[in-house]
């Protein structure tokens, strides 16, 4: 999950730097669900006991 995080956040700066504002907004928004889904994982696996993601 960070690796897709860090693509979709690497896709929006590019998109950015080319002018695509559209896509480059669409491709932070999915950057920052991936982060906070990965952050909510990584919180429960924390608390049943396992190894974080």
């Amino acid at each position: 999950m960070p690796s897709w995080t860090l693509s979709f956040l690497a896709a929006a700066a590019t998109a950015a730097l080319l002018g695509f504002g559209a896509d480059a907004g669409a491709a932070a928004g999915f950057a920052r669900a991936c982060f906070f889904f990965f952050v909510v994982l990584s919180i429960l696996s924390l608390f049943r006991g396992q190894k974080p993601i």
